[in-house]
């Protein structure tokens, strides 16, 4: 999972607010908000770059593909 930071927590918030309020009013939106994670708590992979420990890895497109198949279709 991720640790929002302080600031994304806000827009995590709102976000779930204006959720609600489409449920409650019976309406559809789409909702898009900003979340970047707490940098305090990536200290060990800091630490492992730093190190020569992190390897590169090529997501397999294949890989991607197959995934994008479970995103749902959104009207823009």
């Amino acid at each position: 999972g991720i640790i929002p930071a302080p600031e994304s927590s806000h827009a995590v918030c709102v976000a779930i607010q204006e959720a609600l309020k489409c449920k409650r009013d019976g309406t559809k939106k789409v909702i898009a908000f900003n979340l970047s994670g707490h940098g305090h708590f990536d200290m060990t992979a800091y630490d492992d770059y730093h190190q020569g420990k992190l390897q590169d890895f090529e997501y397999p497109k294949a890989m991607v593909e197959e995934a994008m198949t479970h995103l749902p279709k959104v009207k823009l």
